[in-house]
């Protein structure tokens, strides 16, 4: 593999944990590298609830018959 293109086709082939295990390598090499990496996000106990609401609302919306997403 030579081309990003090929990287990316190849990354999409991975399993979940795989992909998992790709990032942070990805990550730890950037960091090694001096590279900033995004902040951690932080969010209250009630931004969380709020979150995990409109979330579990949004998941009663959807028809018991669509399809859903592997992950």
């Amino acid at each position: 593999m030579t081309t990003l293109a090929e990287i990316e086709t190849a990354a999409a082939a991975l399993s979940d944990a795989e992909k998992q295990q790709l990032m942070l390598f990805l990550a730890a090499r950037l960091q090694a590298q001096g590279a900033l990496l995004p902040e951690t996000l932080r969010l209250s106990r009630e931004m969380m609830t709020d979150w995990m609401a409109e979330d579990e609302a949004a998941m009663r919306r959807i028809p018991p018959s669509a399809p859903r997403a592997q992950g």
